[in-house]
């Protein structure tokens, strides 16, 4: 019966050049994503939809990779006891090519990020955030599509038809014909997180001018948004790590994400000046 799921066999090098030197998917992803997002903002910036100039974009991109960086590996570690491993590899930090990103610590990240970038240059910090998520969910996608090509994160034992038999899932001394077939939960997460996400917030974006009638409102959009695919997910995914208060982590830190989500949509807003140009208001 195994035989009719495909075994996971891709490697996770673009190019090799040794064991363990070589352009990665992941590290491919994470490009495309920044390469991406800054081309949108400079579409939203010809567009006269933006408060950011162009000539400031490479500056919010380079902050937000500090950030996504920085907080996505720190948020791996300390949401996901990473670093309970510290003590056998105390430099297992720093080897970000071996992927180990929580989206959630990313975003933390990126707020901190985008907060500095946006008192040292003297623009709207919810307006930058408004840009930034509307943008971000090509990256989270492209991010669960390298996570799939790595053979990580995989989900939970099922025998749908499209399952997928991940090696790395059992021990190494397990026969392949003895490894039980899981939900290809990435490319779930890809569709949601990414794919339906990005679509959602490039609607809104360009059909409303949400961004400067009610600044913050998308971000708080997508949080709820994220959180609750996010939590759809967690369902097929097999859980990196002990429960809390019975919910994976994924889920339970969600909750979160919505709290912060609601309290920007429903603050009072500071309406910026619209372009002249710009699209009908959608209310």
């Amino acid at each position: 019966m195994f035989l009719a799921f495909w075994v996971h066999d891709l490697s996770p090098f673009v190019i090799q050049f040794t064991d363990t030197i070589g352009i990665r998917y992941y590290g491919l992803a994470y490009l495309l994503g920044f390469v991406g997002g800054a081309l949108l903002l400079h579409a939203y910036a010809r567009a006269h939809r933006s408060e950011l100039p162009s000539d400031k974009i490479a500056d919010l991109i380079v902050a937000i990779v500090v950030g996504v960086v920085v907080g996505g590996r720190l948020g791996s570690f300390l949401l996901y006891e990473g670093w309970r491993n510290l003590g056998d590899d105390p430099f297992a930090l720093f080897k970000i090519w071996q992927g180990g990103m929580a989206s959630h610590g990313g975003f933390v990240g990126v707020a901190l990020a985008m907060a500095w970038f946006a008192r040292s240059r003297r623009l709207p910090f919810l307006h930058i955030s408004d840009l930034v998520v509307s943008v971000a969910p090509l990256g989270l996608m492209l991010g669960r599509i390298a996570n799939f090509i790595n053979g990580e994160l995989w989900g939970k034992i099922s025998y749908v038809r499209w399952a997928v038999i991940f090696p790395e899932s059992a021990s190494k001394n397990t026969p392949v014909h003895l490894i039980l077939p899981r939900h290809p939960s990435q490319l779930y997460e890809a569709a949601l997180e990414g794919a339906l996400l990005l679509t959602v917030m490039q609607w809104r974006f360009w059909r409303s001018q949400v961004v400067y009638r009610h600044p913050g409102r998308l971000s708080g959009e997508f949080l709820i948004v994220y959180a609750v695919v996010r939590m759809i997910g967690e369902i097929f995914r097999e859980p990196d790590a002990a429960p809390i208060l019975g919910l994976s982590r994924g889920t339970f830190y969600s909750f979160f994400l919505i709290v912060v989500g609601l309290v920007l949509i429903l603050r009072k807003p500071s309406p910026l000046p619209c372009p002249p140009n710009g699209a009908e208001v959608q209310k």
